[in-house]
């Protein structure tokens, strides 16, 4: 059937229970926080961010978006500032896992057998994994056994020649991005309005030792909350990063679903 949307919550039951009972119709669910992105950009890019993917990439495969996770797991000092910071709001690690696997779970009661998780906050990516390994082993109890699930990260489709482009000064590597030029040009590209630039501190890159003190010592955190400079984000930039991500997810998607 032709769906006018790729949002599942837009859709009434009868249309959504047609969509997904035969176990084709795979579901992107997006997986973001609540985290400050410094001076120039709302609480929320982590949820805006992959779930503007997912609804591209479901409109290319023809899947469904269901309602992203709009909290995550604590923000961790050397990725995203720390969990000290005004703003960021957080769940423990044993909420997001029962969530998620809940979530799961009741998609396959639906019929669904296809599921992606994408991901746009990188300390989720360990309690995504026990999710859905808690809910495939419960499935399996159940007598599912034909359920896939991929779980991606949409700055992991980056790819060598894309990093060049993107940062011809050197690339500060991932784990320092946070807030930094990919974040704040994509959302330059497709939430203007959202973003501040004109109040982006300029920050050298985040330097931290190689290990870690609890309670947190602020004092590594840099004062804008993010990890590097935004200042040479751009539209254009963004631009690439929604072409190459985009296209990324799509194929393997595709690969892995059919």
């Amino acid at each position: 059937m032709h769906l006018k949307t790729a949002f599942a919550s837009e859709l009434t039951w009868p249309d959504y229970d047609a969509a997904v009972k035969s176990g084709d119709t795979p579901i992107l669910i997006p997986i973001g926080s609540m985290e400050q992105h410094g001076h120039h950009m709302p609480l929320h890019v982590d949820v805006l961010l992959p779930t503007e993917f997912a609804r591209r990439v479901a409109l290319e495969i023809g899947a469904l978006v269901a309602p992203p996770f709009t909290y995550g797991y604590k923000s961790h000092q050397k990725s995203g500032g720390g969990n000290h910071l005004p703003g960021t709001t957080s769940l423990d690690g044993a909420t997001l896992v029962a969530a998620l696997k809940d979530v799961i779970r009741e998609f396959a009661r639906h019929g669904v057998r296809k599921i992606c998780l994408v991901n746009g906050h990188f300390e989720n990516s360990w309690f995504i994994i026990e999710g859905i390994d808690l809910a495939l082993r419960e499935l399996r109890w159940d007598g599912v056994t034909d359920m896939k699930i991929v779980v991606l990260s949409y700055w992991d489709f980056v790819h060598k020649e894309a990093i060049a482009r993107l940062y011809p000064n050197g690339f500060p590597g991932w784990e320092i991005e946070h807030g930094g030029v990919l974040e704040t040009s994509l959302m330059l590209a497709l939430h203007p309005h959202l973003v501040q630039l004109e109040r982006a501190v300029d920050v050298a890159p985040a330097s931290f030792p190689p290990y870690d003190v609890y309670p947190v010592k602020p004092e590594w955190t840099p004062c804008s909350g993010t990890l590097s400079s935004p200042k040479e984000a751009s539209v254009e930039k963004g631009e690439i990063l929604l072409e190459v991500c985009t296209t990324g997810i799509v194929n393997a998607l595709r690969t892995e679903f059919g």
